[in-house]
């Protein structure tokens, strides 16, 4: 089966990182465009062996890139195309149908109560999306919850399926060495309690919050994995309440890091460990119409941005998330808008407990299944208390729970697979494929 991706952008994101961990495990012939934004995820993604076409789109009212879009899915003769995020959606639905294309799926990623994708909702981008919606053969929500913020939009029940988000779980097991080496790297005293937060650095995940409450115990470090525009706004607030050298900004994290050529078997940089692909690399080739990303050089990016006043810089290659959360004490989720909470579920899989406001994964699981986490509302207050329990008690690693084994990506590859599968025939899938 010929596929084609279709996503806005490929920067670092729970989306991008998301595509290009299912692509690793899709048994299809994949090719990727991306709308703008050919960044991190994008090398990533050809150093896997799948090629990136960049559209160089210019802004969401770039129509231009309507037709060029349109040419080059004609071109590439696909049997199915998926889009993924709000404008890759509107124009690859009406590209795919233009170019002939009759089977389009479309994963929504980041539609939250009161926001898509960081942004605020609005009758006007709502009306939007259904007209684009209608275009497509099926809609992919990353949760049950997502699938119930779409039927209550106007989706029709029998056109959405749940397909989970998934992390590669075996990565994500906690490593001794892995915590020294990563406390090590960042400056972090060994016996340190440190907080630990992921995710972009955007108003609705409340990571002021977490600063705040860091702050007022004196011996707590608080390491932030992510960038975004509120960046400088909580490195003032650090600065002003006289902890600046406890808070760590250490900027994204490219997850799983790149492929690098020549590495031994295909060996993840930074890791033993080899990813399973299940299907044969395949070389990058490439759309010739649009300027397409080659190969990764495998040079470094710089230096990591890890410096404790939070110094700018691209994710370094060396950063991997497990090592990150392997140098973590409890993981705290302040976010109050989650379409899944990807973080909350990788920071299990890692053994930490959790503290989360809200997180769609687990509330559509038994709370048997993930016994270290715990919803919290997340004031300044409860967070220092909370927070203060945990560092009276010590360092502790709990068991990977069942949660983190039922998010695991090569089941909702499977999943994903059999979605296709029905909408290239026809024929309609139960509502949660399983």
């Amino acid at each position: 089966m010929r596929v084609l991706h279709i996503i806005t952008g490929l920067g670092i994101g729970g989306a991008e990182q998301q595509l290009r961990l299912l692509l690793s495990r899709l048994p299809t012939e994949s090719e990727v465009i991306t709308l703008t934004n050919p960044g991190p995820v994008a090398e990533g993604i050809v150093a896997d062996g799948v090629p990136v076409t960049d559209l160089a789109m210019t802004g969401n009212k770039d129509l231009g890139a309507l037709p060029r879009l349109t040419k080059l899915v004609k071109q590439g003769r696909y049997d199915l195309v998926h889009t993924h995020l709000y404008r890759a959606c509107l124009y690859g639905r009406f590209a795919a149908r233009l170019a002939g294309v009759r089977t389009i799926v479309a994963t929504e990623h980041s539609l939250g109560a009161v926001q898509i994708e960081g942004r605020q909702l609005s009758t006007g981008a709502r009306a939007l999306y259904l007209a684009g919606e209608r275009l497509g053969t099926a809609t992919v929500a990353v949760s049950a919850t997502v699938a119930r913020r779409l039927e209550r939009w106007g989706v029709r029940h029998d056109r959405i399926h749940i397909v989970p988000n998934g992390i590669d779980v075996g990565r994500f097991g906690y490593d001794e060495s892995a915590r020294r080496a990563a406390r090590s790297r960042l400056g972090l005293p060994q016996d340190a309690f440190v907080v630990g937060g992921v995710g972009r650095l955007t108003p609705s995940k409340r990571f002021d919050t977490l600063v705040r409450a860091v702050t007022e115990l004196p011996g707590a470090r608080l390491l932030l994995v992510g960038d975004g525009p509120e960046r400088e706004r909580l490195r003032r607030l650090a600065r002003r309440r006289g902890a600046a050298h406890r808070i760590l900004l250490h900027g994204a994290c490219e997850d799983p890091p790149r492929i690098l050529p020549g590495s031994r078997g295909g060996d993840f940089e930074g890791s033993s460990e080899k990813p399973s692909t299940g299907q044969p690399t395949r070389q990058p080739t490439g759309l010739s119409t649009a300027p397409s990303i080659g190969p990764s050089d495998g040079s470094p990016d710089g230096s990591p941005d890890g410096s404790p006043d939070g110094s700018p810089g691209r994710p370094h290659l060396g950063a991997d998330l497990p090592s990150l959360l392997a140098a973590m004490d409890v993981f705290v989720s302040t976010s109050y808008d989650e379409a899944f909470g990807l973080a909350v579920v990788e920071a299990l899989a890692a053994g930490l407990p959790v503290l989360h406001v809200t997180c769609p994964a687990l509330h559509d699981l038994p709370a048997t299944d993930a016994p270290g986490a715990r919803q919290i509302s997340g004031s300044v207050p409860e967070l220092v208390a909370e927070l203060r329990r945990f560092e009276e008690t010590g360092p502790r690693r709990l068991p990977v729970p069942r949660a983190a084994r039922h998010y695991d990506i090569s089941h909702s590859a499977e999943q994903l697979m059999t979605v296709y599968g029905h909408a290239v025939r026809g024929t309609a899938p139960t509502r949660e494929v399983s």
